[in-house]
């Protein structure tokens, strides 16, 4: 049977139609999260938190950060793990992959390589774990820091986790499904046990069936990947799905495809992006597709980066076109825009879009002005 082949442009408008930034806009926020499957959170706000940009890049003026707050904090209609966020509808299809954490070693379609080390780090803290329980039990909500440290082995790290054993014991306790985050007092996460904050889930879907439903969903919601990286994000787990095998001028090897969103027509328009957006959080297809070369340089030396400490990058039409180097000046209440890198030369239409882009967010985080730096 012959594949498919699909040119640059077309590939690209599947991949932008998936992720909602054509023209068709969401209106309805849980509605959008349950189509991208996740919202991911990031301390770092130069402009706006990720989770926020992400939601305001999709639905515009009509989200305001107090409705993931109160859909976290109040609803109840979306829940955190690990600084990911999902609807609390899925918790049926996240319970058995929970339960199952950490994934063993031997597991042939895994490729989580601290799986094994968590395992033997927390069977060896039995004792820690279940102080921590027990004070959740009697006294949470509780911050990571108003929890003692009873550890008899320490975390082993060579990052910033390194002897940080309350706050990795609270991690993996989470991703185990065993407490969960109530809410935020400012970036701190306020915890309790999960019986107590997630609802009563008596459908637990079958660990097999849920990465299977998972994975179909993450194909919907990039539109098009690679065969080999639809693992549900979040476990690095590998899953074939059932979708439609294609070739992309231009590149190697074989993608697959949602079908339903390859068959629907494309309008665009211009957005700005978070850094963490899922458009171009894999680089490689980002390159591979778009031909746009991007990183994030925060932990770069300033006269290192070629961007900016958070540039974000722009997307007009089904095209990546620029990065973004802007910081918002709260205290004098306007957007400076330190530069407007252009990938590719902008056309006088193009540099109009942007700039109505960048006014359009500056507004919507409450800046009364945006300043354009000349150097």
């Amino acid at each position: 049977m012959s594949v498919r082949r699909l040119s640059k442009s077309q590939a690209r408008q599947i991949a932008v139609r998936a992720q909602l930034l054509d023209a068709n806009r969401p209106v309805d926020f849980l509605g959008m999260v349950r189509h991208l499957a996740m919202l991911q959170l990031d301390p770092v706000a130069a402009i706006a938190p990720s989770a926020d940009l992400v939601s305001w890049t999709r639905m515009g003026g009509a989200y305001r950060p107090e409705h993931l707050v109160t859909a976290l904090e109040e609803d109840r209609t979306l829940y955190e793990v690990r600084a990911i966020i999902r609807p609390t509808a899925d918790l049926p299809l996240q319970i058995a992959g929970m339960h199952a954490w950490p994934f063993s070693s031997e597991d042939k379609k895994s490729w989580a390589a601290p799986g094994p080390i968590a395992h033997r780090w927390i069977a060896a803290n039995a004792s820690f774990r279940k102080d921590v329980l027990k004070l959740l039990r009697d006294k949470g909500p509780l911050l990571s820091r108003d929890i003692p440290d009873t550890s008899t082995v320490p975390w082993e790290s060579t990052g910033w986790t390194g002897n940080r054993n309350v706050t990795q014991m609270l991690e993996f306790l989470s991703a185990r499904g065993e407490i969960a985050t109530t809410r935020r007092q400012g970036r701190q996460r306020v915890w309790d046990l999960a019986e107590r904050v997630y609802p009563l889930v008596d459908d637990v879907v079958p660990l097999d069936e849920a990465r299977q439903i998972m994975a179909t969903r993450r194909l919907a919601s990039l539109g098009i990947s690679r065969p080999n990286t639809l693992g549900v994000s979040g476990e690095r787990w590998i899953e074939e799905v059932a979708g439609e095998r294609v070739e992309v001028e231009g590149t190697q090897g074989e993608w697959v495809i949602d079908p339903e969103t390859a068959e629907t027509t494309f309008e665009g328009r211009t957005a700005i992006l978070s850094p963490f957006d899922r458009l171009i959080h894999d680089r490689v297809r980002a390159q591979e597709l778009f031909d746009f070369e991007y990183y994030l340089e925060m932990y770069k030396p300033k006269d290192k980066r070629r961007w900016g400490y958070f540039a974000l990058p722009i997307l007009h039409h089904d095209r990546l076109v620029g990065k973004l180097d802007a910081t918002a000046d709260r205290k004098a209440g306007v957007m400076r825009v330190h530069a407007i890198h252009e990938d590719t030369r902008f056309t006088k239409a193009m540099t109009t879009a942007v700039r109505a882009e960048i006014e359009s967010l500056a507004a919507w985080i409450g800046l009364g002005d945006v300043i354009y730096e000349t150097h």
